[in-house]
């Protein structure tokens, strides 16, 4: 046995050597994109006009990332592993495009970008340069699921992206900056949910290198007794890498990653919660680069996190020091005089799609497989007549989504994420075929908790949007549920992913991925028991701000058009999709095929609850978007035909909200011509709407009838009510709209003032009795289409 393990050790030496010198190898690749625009080998003496002109980048925890990158890459080699990279710390993005060009993944997807020097020169020009490439880990670097750009979210994608991948392990280096954040906080939890036979395996390795941007990091200032209670509390079972010397650090790297890699393998034979592994790893901010520049601390410090050396082209100091760090990794011992990597350090990058940069989760759309569908007829709800039956919409999308997890459950591709609220929802015939996955403790009490389950519930919706996040992008279908207010919490990530999709779809070789669905439920106008704080539909507007070609709102008036709007969504490629839908009883207005085809349309005229004659103008138009909303204007639509029978009403339902944007702001918007011929270029439209009401006004503003467009929604009134005083609170109720019509039509108002003058006798009725019933009116409760 002594003799096996010193052929070993003599072995490793031998490796290691490799792995040093491909790790000065992505070292030099690294500070040569953050300085030169060109002499890329330093085949002559540095000169200012080799030296970009602006200086930008971050230096401070490349070395460590490109030390992790180098002894994964042996590992993988020997022991042929198929490994993810996740790239926590913010702006990493020199490290993981020097490794990319280096393994030969960057040169397949940016041919343009080859490796010789003329590459490594391209490589250097391009980062962080006008139309070249950011300084994150963004979308055009292959290998990237992660752009680290807003720190928090690195673990959260990387379990995600472990979920229902038996075979991989998904290597996240976390950085001590980013482990401050509360989102990172939450996402070491995440291991309590990862079946060790049924899921991958995420490898965190905590970067201390000790500083943020100008402040020391937290956990690397904490004593190790506190770091390693800390980690071992979340679950995890601790190795540390500490230490400056390079020799000394690759020999136990090496050694913890072999331990580590064996330790995975034993975990996967069992069935109990594990302790999973990972790693510690403390070097020095800015290991390798100057110690110190104009006698100040620099290596080890916080002023080694961006530009170590600011004053390169005008300082000629500066400028010789630059290249005297440079030349101290030894190029030419690197490359070859064509600016090739040498075959000998070639030998230390595995093959293929073994490549951290050419693994396909990184690619999720290579892996994509469509979704089974049942048919949407099959869940439908009928409709003999409109509006005269009720359901609850979420309901009975949740027996539709049972079956989609029962269709696809040999592919294991399709998950649902939510923090607590997917029986809150209404989403629970889910728990007919499947349970809340789950790997800590289980009581007598406990009900669908499984070890091997298709939804994913924790009370952090950080954690469930980034484990979405993960999941899709490495080739899964899902979708999110959370309570509407609530989802204000991942305005940040949503804006993140966003982003993300933005830049992908523009890269040719990433091929598409499924949509990231949000189902928001439990919504402003259904709070009444939780109250003011419960009560914020403005998702909807920050959604609004992205870039047309990526988002989505979908406002849903009932059951039906809800199957047929999540069947669509789930389907889709490369969007956002929001879906507002509450899980109250509503009407059923639809039956199943008018629902396809009012989806399909997006806004389109309710004939059988208008008045116009289908050949005259109408005197007003009604309008709505969302599910109360929908109910208030049929309701205001009765009234008027029973008081006002010789008015021409025109109603109006809009289940996409980009049908209202001009078709040059996005692919679902109308021609002016369409829009006039839908709403009217003169009339009066009354248009009840689910969220804030100046959101109607921004997306019609440049139409022809703009100025005769009044919106009714939230306006921020709320509290611990009725349904029905929800809506008068804020101005959105059946009463209120018929006074709107009788205000807005042009001579109605001295021939209506007694219709007027009943509508808010009745909003007063209204106010007595729910302080005396505590209850709605019961012609409110009893209240359907007829």
């Amino acid at each position: 046995m002594k003799a096996h393990r010193a052929e070993e050790c003599e072995m490793s030496h031998a490796d290691l050597s490799l792995v040093d010198a491909y790790w000065r190898a992505a070292n030099y690749l690294s500070a040569g994109q953050i300085y030169l625009m060109d002499n890329p080998l330093l085949s002559e003496q540095l000169v200012p006009e080799h030296i970009k002109p602006r200086l930008l980048g971050h230096w401070g925890t490349t070395p460590g990332l490109n030390f992790v990158y180098a002894h994964l890459n042996r590992v993988i080699k020997e022991r042929d592993l198929d490994v993810l990279f996740v790239t926590g710390p913010g702006h990493g993005g020199p490290a993981l495009l020097a490794n990319t060009w280096l393994e030969g993944s960057y040169s397949e997807t940016h041919p343009d970008v080859t490796r010789d020097a003329e590459g490594m020169r391209r490589l250097f020009r391009q980062f962080s340069f006008p139309g070249g490439v950011p300084s994150h880990v963004a979308p055009e670097v292959p290998g990237s699921i992660h752009e680290g750009g807003e720190l928090g979210y690195s673990l959260a994608h990387a379990f995600g992206a472990a979920l229902d991948n038996p075979g991989l392990i998904v290597a996240c280096v976390v950085g001590d900056g980013e482990a401050e954040t509360g989102p990172l906080a939450a996402s070491w939890h995440a291991g309590k949910f990862l079946n060790p036979q049924r899921d991958g395996v995420v490898l965190p390795i905590l970067h201390l290198n000790g500083y943020k941007i100008a402040n020391p990091a937290l956990l690397a200032r904490i004593p190790h007794d506190e770091l390693d209670a800390l980690l071992r509390g979340y679950g995890y079972a601790p190795y540390y890498v500490e230490g400056d010397e390079p020799t000394e650090m690759h020999a136990r790297m090496a050694e913890v990653l072999d331990q580590v890699v064996d330790e995975i393998a034993r975990i996967r034979k069992r069935t109990d919660r594990p302790h999973w592994p990972m790693i510690v790893l403390r070097s020095p901010k800015g290991w390798t680069g100057p110690s110190e520049v104009d006698g100040v601390p620099i290596e080890n410090t916080w002023r080694a996190h961006q530009v170590p050396l600011a004053g390169v082209r005008d300082n000629p100091d500066h400028l010789r020091q630059l290249e005297q760090w440079l030349r101290s990794y030894l190029p030419e011992e690197l490359f070859d005089d064509n600016g090739a990597p040498r075959p000998e350090l070639l030998t230390l990058a595995p093959e293929g799609t073994r490549r951290m940069g050419a693994t396909p989760h990184a690619n999720g759309g290579l892996l994509l497989r469509e979704l089974k569908m049942p048919a949407v007829r099959t869940h439908a709800v009928e409709v003999s007549k409109h509006g005269t039956t009720h359901s609850e919409p979420t309901r009975v999308l949740g027996r539709m989504l049972r079956d989609i997890v029962t269709l696809n459950a040999d592919r294991r591709n399709f998950r649902v994420f939510g923090p607590d609220e997917t029986a809150s929802n209404r989403l629970d015939a889910l728990f007919d075929v499947t349970g809340k996955q789950w790997q800590a403790q289980t009581l007598p009490v406990d009900e669908h908790l499984t070890h091997d389950g298709r939804v994913i519930e924790v009370l952090s919706e950080h954690l469930c949007q980034g484990m979405l996040e993960g999941y899709l992008l490495s080739g899964r279908h899902g979708l999110f549920n959370c309570y509407e207010a609530f989802i204000h919490i991942v305005d940040s990530m949503f804006n993140q992913h966003a982003k993300w999709l933005k830049t992908h779809k523009k890269l040719e070789w990433r091929r598409p991925v499924a949509s990231l669905n949000y189902l928001l439920s439990s919504h402003v106008w259904r709070q009444d028991h939780n109250g003011f704080s419960h009560q914020d539909p403005g998702f909807i507007d920050h959604v609004m701000n992205k870039k047309a070609e990526v988002v989505r709102v979908y406002l849903p008036p009932d059951t039906n058009t809800l199957l047929a709007v999540a069947d669509h969504c789930l389907r889709s490629k490369d969007y956002v999709n929001v879906i507002v839908a509450g899980k109250n009883e509503t009407p059923d207005w639809l039956d199943p095929e008018e629902a396809v085809l009012h989806c399909t349309r997006g806004a389109g005229i309710w004939e059988w609850a208008s008045t116009d004659d289908g050949v005259s103008e109408p005197d007003v138009v009604l309008a709505c978007a969302g599910d109360a909303p929908t109910v208030e204007v049929l309701a205001a639509a009765r009234l008027l035909r029973e008081h006002l029978p010789t008015l021409r009403v025109r109603l109006v339902n809009v289940v996409d909200l980009m049908r209202l944007q001009p078709e040059t702001e996005h692919p679902h918007g109308m021609p002016d011509r369409e829009f006039d011929a839908l709403f009217t270029a003169d009339r009066p439209v009354l248009f009840a709407y689910h969220g804030y009401p100046w959101l109607i006004h921004r997306l019609t503003y440049r139409r022809t009838n703009h100025h005769n467009f009044h919106v009714r929604g939230y306006k921020e009134e709320g509290t611990t009510t009725t349904p029905f005083d929800m809506l008068v609170l804020n101005d959105m109720d059946r009463y209120r709209l018929v006074m709107d019509v009788v205000d807005r039509v042009p001579g109605l108002g001295p021939k209506a003032a007694r219709l007027r003058q009943l509508m808010q006798d009745q909003r007063t009725r209204h106010h007595a009795w729910i302080r005396e019933h505590g209850e709605d009116l019961p012609e409110i409760r009893e209240w359907t289409w007829q």
